[in-house]
């Protein structure tokens, strides 16, 4: 089946809203169960295709992955002595190479195939084989497929070159059995690097410093299984927040930790919106005119690569000109054509995006292009007159949990339609052709 959602502009968004755990964290958490042989039950777990991926990688190489409720599972790796990941699986998103450092920690090897996902330019995992190779491992990549093996994992100190969230929860993971201390510099600060910490510390690691430019991991020889809750998703959290705000709207957005928001926050209020904040929730109220902005995204406590695409479908009805500068992947602007079918106007030129914000978007048929692009889609459409149609919805349902049924809570007019392929290419048979058969 086809899945599309339909989107009529014009509703302002009223109402709460709950956020769902956080993406990002689930498929770091979830490799990390692998470190153990004990069992973990995870709360706060996502609804979400990304989850069910990494979920389905565990089950094929022989791990127990119960579903207690909606949002809590139990893993049992006790039985896992497989260290090589299903290529059709692991193909099908960036995050299944996090088994690569939770599986050289526990079996000193580990075979896992090149990174997947949305396609947002280069992915280079040479700062993954810079941590690795400097705690002793032979790293080999053929075809297609990254190879890993060692005798034994020591500690060391290493320097990224660069702010890389995936190699940092790379080495983090592979650093916990390591002998000796592990010293990381220029690390990523993300929220769900500090929750992966976290997690790891509750199963007995001793990892200090996630949060900073430094952590410090000094190795274990052994680790147990713990019952852990997810943080919530900042970009979740984001998305419903930009969506209040261009819609003129008033949303409170609960089950949120107001201080991973605060550079989106901020932006919102340059713009002209209004912020309230409180112990786990928070209050968006939109602006009668958008204001222009100029943002660059930047690695946490920046504002997120993540919420770029959001932004901009944002600024795109803001009053005079935005400039949007996108300052950690290469290609993140393939979705502007989408929104140009919307009446935006928007050029790019290489990592930078030149908004100049319109009176009204129009309603035209659109897709995502990847997961946060089509979140972008679905706020531009919530403000185009007339009713919106999204094709390649599966990108939107790898990271957002129920989000239609989230947003026509709010007050949306938003549905999905699901279309069989061999009735749409009936349908558009002419009457008079003649039938074979």
């Amino acid at each position: 089946m086809l899945n599309k959602i339909l989107v009529t502009g014009g509703s302002k968004l009223k109402g709460e809203v709950s956020i769902s755990g956080a993406k990002n964290a689930a498929v770091a958490i979830i490799p990390a169960t692998m470190l153990t042989r004990s069992k973990c039950v995870l709360e706060n777990i996502p609804n979400i295709s990304d989850v069910d991926v990494m979920l389905d990688i565990l089950s094929e190489i022989g791990a127990d992955v119960k579903k207690i409720d909606s949002t809590t599972i139990s893993i049992d790796t006790s039985n896992v002595n497989y260290p090589v990941i299903p290529y059709e699986l692991s193909k099908k998103m960036r995050a299944s190479y996090y088994f690569l450092g939770s599986m050289i920690g526990r079996y000193l090897k580990s075979t896992v195939s090149m990174p997947g996902g949305c396609e947002l330019g280069v992915r280079p995992i040479d700062q993954h084989i810079k941590g690795f190779e400097s705690l002793g491992v032979e790293v080999a990549v053929n075809h297609g497929m990254i190879d890993m093996k060692t005798n034994k994992l020591i500690g060391s100190h290493i320097y990224f070159d660069v702010i890389s969230v995936g190699a940092t929860v790379n080495t983090m993971l592979a650093s916990v059995y390591a002998t000796g201390v592990t010293i990381l510099e220029n690390v990523a600060k993300e929220p769900h690097i500090v929750d992966l910490a976290n997690f790891l510390n509750s199963m007995g690691a001793n990892v200090m410093g996630a949060g900073t430019d430094v952590i410090k991991i000094h190795g274990v020889s052994e680790l147990h299984g713990c019952n852990y809750a997810i943080i919530p998703d900042q970009i979740e959290a984001g998305t419903f927040m930009m969506a209040a705000t261009a819609t003129g709207g008033d949303v409170i957005i609960k089950n949120v930790i107001p201080k991973h928001l605060e550079s989106i926050s901020d932006k919102i209020t340059k713009i002209g919106g209004s912020i309230e904040e409180y112990n786990d929730s928070i209050r968006v109220i939109g602006p009668n005119k958008i204001n222009k902005l100029n943002i660059k995204t930047l690695p946490h406590p920046g504002f997120p690569t993540d919420m770029q695409p959001q932004m901009t479908a944002l600024l795109s009805l803001a009053e005079g000109t935005s400039v949007v500068t996108e300052g950690v992947w290469d290609n993140r602007f393939r979705y502007v054509d989408e929104l140009r079918r919307l009446g935006a106007l928007i050029q790019v030129d290489g990592k930078v995006a030149v908004v100049e914000g319109v009176d009204t978007l129009k309603a035209a048929p659109i897709r995502a292009t990847d997961l946060r692009a089509g979140a972008a889609m679905l706020i531009a459409a919530l403000t185009a007159k007339g009713t919106t149609e999204i094709e390649d919805i599966e990108h939107i349902e790898r990271g957002y949990e129920d989000i239609v049924y989230k947003l026509k809570q709010l007050g949306a007019s938003i549905e999905i339609i699901s279309q069989d392929p061999v009735n749409q290419i009936l349908k558009s048979i002419p009457r008079n052709t003649p039938q074979v058969g």
